[in-house]
């Protein structure tokens, strides 16, 4: 394991010099960089030796693309420099950190708590950082310039259409931008298809249609590596598409036959994945066999509508019609779930969407639920240490009767505050603004003719695809320049 976090050392050190003109894209990479390295770490077999090596090859190769950064490999610790926010530092200022630098950039030096990220680095550099904790607060001008030195309401100041798609003769119940991928979209329709489009680059296309369902398609889902769709369907079936060829690879029906309301890969384990149905079970299903876990399956109080992992999928959430979120612990390993709790959060009315978030914010270190209430509600919980469920902010929308779906915005940055997305039944998109009090909602789209189901990002934030009740797709475009991978 010490292998792999010193190559994603390795990957922040060269982090400044990958596109220095788009700080939002060296944030995902670092993100993304992280995750498939922890996916590696637990599930390769290679031994110690070939995992140096790797390390030694990129770091070389590396080192020929962008030249020497900061601190090279070579020498002892004594003699090595450090960069933080373009500057660099040596190991007696890092000593002394607070003092030093506090005329551009300033950080506390506090006691790690349990919801901190932390780097296991052996040896020196673990001491070192161990011993200091960067975290920008308000008067952090280096690190909001790291972000555009804008505020929300500019970064997420999405006004113009990139294209409108209409290929669905019914309503789009949600949309989907493809994993880590800014040009691939997919939509599910209650027409009983879905869709796969490019938007970028232009001009805009349907790729291919996906038929099969013979119902409306409810919920969908892209796999990890965005070479499988896995779909479901008020026809009691769950399907597999081949997104490369549009072939239907595997169906895989209810064992209820009742009708089945949402889906969701394992976040770690996308050979497994998990369904809501209409007689008020979440069950989870093999991908390879097509037949349930044994103990993967628990009845909840209503219709399973919305489903949310945590970022290792531990935890299972489950909403239902009848108001309820439910909390399960999952092992990935063999399928089985553990009822943890239940918490009434709008009884009697349905819960439609849930996204869950590690981190809101750089500066909002906390896990956080984002709920879609019918009762003109978008909530937002906080994840407590031990799994319940505490309300930190409550913004208006307009929903009482349609399948309403939000997202939290993908990127994470130091800029200030946190911004999360919805729709709404009065055909609007909304951005609402966590860290605010009051005036929450710093922009709203309008363009829709019929209430807004489903919004997403792709994975820079350059672009925000929205559909809605009447089988209309908008992409809208960010003002100015765009993002870049």
């Amino acid at each position: 394991m010490a292998s792999w976090q010193q190559v994603l050392a390795l990957d922040a050190k060269y982090n400044a010099y990958r596109a220095p003109n788009n700080p939002q894209f060296r944030t995902l990479y670092i993100k993304r960089r992280s995750q498939l390295l922890k996916e590696n770490a637990a599930a390769s077999d290679k031994d110690a030796a070939s995992r140096r090596d790797y390390l030694h090859t990129r770091a070389r190769l590396l080192a020929a693309k962008y030249g020497s950064p900061a601190f090279s490999d070579q020498g002892s610790i004594k003699s090595r420099s450090f960069s933080f926010g373009g500057r660099s530092i040596s190991k007696s200022t890092i000593e002394n950190l607070e003092p030093k630098i506090g005329d551009t950039r300033k950080y506390h030096r506090r006691q790690r708590s349990s919801g901190s990220v932390k780097f296991n680095l052996d040896g020196p550099m673990k001491r070192i950082f161990d011993s200091i904790e960067v975290v920008p607060t308000k008067e952090a001008e280096a690190s909001r310039a790291m972000a555009g030195d804008k505020s929300v309401s500019e970064n997420y100041a999405f006004a113009g259409m990139h294209h409108i798609f209409d290929q669905h003769t019914d309503a789009v119940t949600s949309v989907k931008f493809a994993n880590d991928d800014k040009s691939r979209v997919a939509c599910s329709s209650v027409d009983g298809t879905l869709s796969v489009c490019q938007v970028i680059p232009p001009p805009a296309t349907v790729i291919c249609m996906l038929k099969g369902h013979t119902e409306a398609v409810s919920d969908f889902q892209w796999s990890l590596s965005n070479d499988i769709i896995l779909s479901v369907s008020f026809d009691g079936t769950a399907r597999l598409w081949n997104v490369a060829s549009s072939d239907c690879i595997r169906i895989i029906k209810d064992i209820t036959g009742a009708e089945l309301h949402s889906c969701l890969f394992h976040p770690l384990n996308n050979n497994m994945f998990v369904t809501g149905n209409s007689k008020c079970f979440v069950q989870i299903i093999n991908l390879s066999t097509g037949k349930g876990y044994k103990g993967g399956s628990c009845k909840i109080t209503g219709m399973g509508m919305a489903l949310a992992f945590d970022s290792v999928g531990k935890t299972l959430w489950v909403g239902d019609d009848k108001g309820s979120l439910s909390s399960f612990n999952v092992d990935h390993t063999n399928g089985k779930m553990i009822r943890v709790r239940r918490v009434a959060v709008c009884e009697g009315h349905a819960i439609t969407s849930i996204s869950a978030r590690a981190w809101v914010s750089r500066e909002a270190r906390e896990p956080s639920l984002l709920v879609n209430c019918s009762i003109n509600s978008l909530c937002l919980f906080r994840i407590s240490p031990d799994g319940s469920l505490q309300l930190k902010k409550r913004f208006s929308i307009r929903q009482k009767f349609s399948r309403v779906r939000s997202t939290f915005c993908p990127l994470m940055s130091f800029r200030q505050g946190a911004c999360v997305i919805s729709g709404s039944e009065d055909m609007c998109v909304y951005f609402f603004d966590i860290g605010k009090d009051k005036k929450a909602c710093v922009n709203k789209l309008l363009g829709h003719s019929a209430p807004v189901l489903d919004v997403c990002f792709n994975c820079d934030e350059s672009l925000l695809a929205s559909c809605d009740a009447q089988g209309m797709v908008i992409i809208w475009k960010r003002e100015g320049k765009q993002g870049a991978l």
